[in-house]
């Protein structure tokens, strides 16, 4: 029948995050009412007060006694309101854990799949192979390295006898030098005598004097 006289379209299902909202709406409007209840609580309480004992008095704490019973039973309406209001922020809470878990598995099973993808492109040999290139390169590199910086000048060995035959060689030539080095190095025929002191003069004049005395005698 529907298919033919049409219908109106399945209203959404409810969700348990809606089923909280009424359900805290419904403890709202309970709220209301036990507060309605108190402050007619307090007009008894004042008229009771008041009285003296009779059947007035009697009537006025029947109808208190009435408006407690139904506060005590909008009280156990808000705490099983409270209770099942619990229960489904629990459930909300768990299932959106589980959707989050849900969540966080696929995009790990999608990241392996996408490692397995990219690590089937990899050629472990081809990787091996660049590697032995790149450390014969280094090694070719140090050898050209090590032969530009060879000595040309002095041999890689030193034979320790023939710089000591050298030595000796220097020696001789020292001792064999040029006679005119020689002539140089000697010291003059004529060298000034050392100077006479004034009183050896005094003296030798003297002993002349008295020569010269005995001679005229």
């Amino acid at each position: 029948m529907d298919r033919f006289f049409g219908s109106s379209s399945r209203k959404p299902q409810t969700t348990l995050a809606d089923a909280v909202s009424s359900i805290d709406a419904r403890t709202q409007s309970i709220e209301v009412k036990i507060r309605k209840l108190d402050a007619e609580l307090g007009r008894y309480k004042d008229q009771m007060s008041k009285m003296r004992n009779g059947p007035g008095k009697n009537a006025v704490q029947e109808r208190a006694i009435r408006v407690l019973r139904q506060r005590k039973l909008y009280e156990a309406q808000i705490a099983q309101l409270s209770q099942q209001s619990f229960n489904m922020e629990s459930a909300t809470l768990a299932t959106e854990n589980l959707r989050n878990t849900m969540a966080t598995v696929k995009a790990m099973e999608q990241a392996n799949k996408e490692l397995k993808k990219q690590y089937g492109k990899v050629d472990i040999d081809k990787i091996e192979s660049v590697h032995l290139d790149m450390e014969d390169l280094l090694e070719q590199a140090n050898e050209i390295q090590e032969s530009l910086a060879r000595s040309y000048a002095v041999p890689d060995e030193i034979d320790e006898t023939e710089l000591q035959a050298e030595l000796d060689a220097l020696e001789l030539e020292e001792e064999d030098e040029p006679s005119y080095l020689a002539d140089l190095n000697k010291a003059p025929d004529f060298v000034d005598e050392p100077p006479v002191e004034e009183s050896s003069l005094k003296e030798e004049n003297k002993e002349a004097v008295k020569t010269a005395a005995y001679s005229g005698s």
